[in-house]
């Protein structure tokens, strides 16, 4: 879209648009590219024009007569976490029976590495790019929105997609849980997540607690900030122990994830209180462990898979009408279901 708000189809920059704006040939672009000998002062020119444009050289095309691989680019911040591996088999559920492969890159939770990754995949010219949450660096954000290629951003629900975006507010899941525990009679209510800022999802859970407990009239300060991201189980036992050593008489705590909500009802478990009866315990994500755990722990199930599908769904729907030679009106914001999962937890 163009900055008086037409709907303008750009090209991505391309190699001679570089070599124009530098005042050079295609070749020295070429040559500071691989890495030639060229001149300090021609190379700081052409690196200038290539951060610009936004240009991104293409490793492919010259191996592929099209110009483009059957390649889905996909990032995620975490492998190691079963709800991104999910969303990750749902989306190549959705894409590889129509002959298109997944190129998965893992950000772990940085920023200037998912820029990184973007360059990169950038080159092999994917047809299509999916990628976790909604911030990300200006550079990361120019890089796709120039690329010519769909993109999609899940596991989020922003107000301006760089395209489009499959997701939910993670800011309203909290508060729901949060309103389901103070309508269980518990008020003395506390928090568990990361202590990293990197994890986006984490602190808009932090943020919805934060503000629900505000609109109930409740403390909201019972927080405890420990480990980094992805919060596994060994986070959640040191930080209920943090949480009950500094606030004896928490009712409840919520749980960033199910996997330090089950490592925290073990550290109960350990020190001789009940679950709920001693203290309710709630997580989110409803990962298989909350199933499996004693007590089963009450969660805020969204359908990670149903994500991946979708997004695939989408990315579909913006290829064939690229196809068909039109521009794809895509859906900007296609809105995932949640809900609290009651419990013996909580």
């Amino acid at each position: 879209m163009s900055a008086n708000g037409s709907d303008i189809v750009t090209s991505p920059p391309r190699m001679s648009d570089v070599a124009r704006l530098a005042g050079v040939s295609k070749m020295t672009v070429s040559r500071v590219l691989a890495g030639h000998s060229v001149a300090i002062t021609t190379r700081e020119r052409v690196q200038q024009a290539i951060d610009q444009l936004g240009y991104v050289a293409d490793a492919a095309a010259g191996a592929l007569s099209s110009g483009r691989s059957e390649f889905v680019a996909v990032l995620v911040p975490s492998l190691a976490s079963s709800n991104f591996s999910d969303t990750v088999r749902g989306l190549s559920a959705s894409l590889e029976p129509h002959g298109l492969q997944l190129l998965i890159g893992d950000t772990d939770y940085h920023l200037d590495r998912e820029e990184r990754l973007v360059r990169s995949m950038l080159r092999h010219q994917p047809r299509c790019i999916a990628l976790t949450g909604s911030r990300h660096t200006e550079a990361t954000r120019t890089l796709l929105r120039r690329s010519g290629v769909p993109v999609v951003e899940m596991w989020d629900a922003p107000a301006d997609p760089i395209d489009a975006a499959v997701g939910f507010s993670n800011v309203n899941a909290a508060r729901e849980m949060v309103r389901y525990l103070a309508d269980k009679g518990y008020e003395r209510i506390g928090f568990i997540g990361g202590a990293s800022e990197l994890d986006r999802r984490g602190l808009d859970r932090l943020k919805g607690f934060r503000a629900q407990m505000k609109a109930l009239d409740l403390d909201d300060t019972r927080i405890i900030r420990l480990g980094e991201s992805p919060i596994t189980m060994s986070h959640g036992g040191p930080a209920i122990a943090a949480l009950l050593d500094t606030w004896p008489d928490t009712q409840a705590a919520m749980c960033v994830s199910d996997m330090s909500a089950f490592g925290a009802i073990m550290e109960c478990h350990r020190r001789g209180l009940t679950v709920p009866d001693d203290i309710a315990i709630a997580g989110f994500g409803n990962f298989e462990v909350s199933a499996c755990c004693t007590p089963t722990i009450t969660t805020v199930s969204v359908d990670a898979y149903g994500i991946g599908l979708r997004t695939g769904e989408t990315l579909l729907a913006a290829l064939e009408a690229r196809e068909q030679g039109i521009e794809p009106k895509l859906n900007k914001r296609k809105r995932v279901a949640y809900e609290v999962l009651a419990r013996e937890s909580a």
